[in-house]
């Protein structure tokens, strides 16, 4: 099974929007950033327009944030482009007579849902600015070494 990267590349899209605020921004120059085409783009665009994370104009290549990058938690971003979907899926086919298979899914699924919880308060910790402002960091050190 594939890994989806909704939620990296919107986060990547949404980032990518703010930072190059000032210049025409076509889906195929933010897909350039991506690696991925811009139909793709074009798509994850729609759904962070749908949930109020960004403002598009049909036939414009002005995407804008729709509000500050320091009032976009990732989990805002999550909840746009995965829903509630569940971080681990329990294998609900086991044997009840054996000692693990008959307790495995409960006791499993108390770990995973303490591990949602922590992973969801942290992304709700962090915000579009802190990620942005990271990257810029980490550009200028790179920057610094050339």
């Amino acid at each position: 099974m594939r890994v989806s990267t909704r939620f990296s590349d919107s986060i990547h899209i949404l980032a990518f929007i703010e930072i190059y605020k000032n210049i025409r921004l076509s889906s195929e120059v933010i897909a350039s950033s991506v690696e991925t085409s811009p139909v793709v783009v074009r798509r994850l665009m729609s759904v962070l327009r749908e949930h109020g994370l960004i403002d598009t104009k049909q036939g414009s290549v002005e995407p804008k944030l729709a509000r500050k990058p320091k009032d976009i938690t990732l989990l805002d971003i999550y909840f746009a482009t995965e829903g509630n979907k569940p971080l681990f899926e329990l294998d609900k086919k086991t044997n009840p007579e054996c000692i693990v298979g008959g307790n495995i899914q409960e006791v499993l699924g108390d770990y995973y849902e303490q591990a949602k919880i922590a992973a969801q308060r942290k992304l709700n910790d962090t915000t579009l600015q802190d990620l942005i402002e990271t990257i810029l960091v980490k550009e200028k050190a790179k920057q610094s070494t050339k």
